[in-house]
């Protein structure tokens, strides 16, 4: 009998195995569900996400309950209790990092080994050519506009116009980089996740730490 594996964030795993379990193929299972083929590939690797009514069908057909989809932790990992860790950033108070490109404000980067890294973004160029190029980082990327206009150019998609209250959560992987244009200031939330982003910050912050305000190195930030 197939190790039906518990998952915090995607059932895809557990579904795999409870259909193995089963015998099925994922064109039996497809026809069992009226899902497509390519639908439940997706969901079986992570690269869909599972909605209720799509769990609540998966489970029926083949014979599970819910909780043996999708649990809420790895049986041979612990559930991890709260450490208490926060960092509280005062308006102004916040690390820098600035070019005639961007500006970044480096937001909770007193905490070490964290999931992820908030920053707010000042973004100064006007043109892709002033930004000098984009620039790629492993992970995911959530932009959202807090004033101003931009527009978001990567090497997939054709340049995307985001504004005032819009946003985007992105593979960082993909090439990108941000252009201002708005005729006033485009300020964003960008908040980033992924193995390697920490060192970003750890090392920007080592400069932080000997640089005079404002002099900091152009190529600190993640986007830089």
């Amino acid at each position: 009998m197939a190790k039906i594996p518990r998952n915090t964030s995607q059932p895809g795993p557990a579904l795999r195995a409870a259909r193995l379990d089963k015998g099925l193929s994922l064109r039996e299972l497809a026809a069992r569900t009226g899902l497509p083929f390519s639908t439940l590939s997706k969901l079986e690797n992570g690269k869909m996400g599972m909605t209720y009514d799509r769990l609540v069908l998966l489970a029926q057909a083949l014979g599970v309950e819910i909780g043996k989809l999708f649990s809420t932790a790895a049986p041979d990992e612990p559930a991890r209790g709260a450490v208490g860790r926060r960092s509280i950033i005062r308006a102004g108070e916040w690390p820098e990092s600035s070019s005639e490109r961007y500006r970044h404000h480096y937001l909770a980067a007193d905490l070490l080994d964290k999931m992820m890294v908030p920053m707010i973004i000042e973004v100064e160029a006007r043109t892709l050519e002033e930004y000098r190029g984009i620039a790629r980082h492993e992970g995911e990327e959530y932009l959202y506009v807090l004033c101003g206009a931009m527009e978001l150019h990567s090497d997939l998609y054709a340049p995307l116009r985001l504004e005032q209250g819009d946003s985007i959560y992105f593979d960082s992987g993909m090439a990108h980089a941000y252009v201002r244009v708005s005729d006033g200031p485009c300020r964003l939330l960008s908040i980033c996740a992924g193995a390697g982003i920490q060192r970003f910050v750890e090392t920007a912050n080592h400069r932080w730490d000997k640089a005079p305000p404002g002099e900091a190195d152009a190529g600190d930030g993640p986007d830089g």
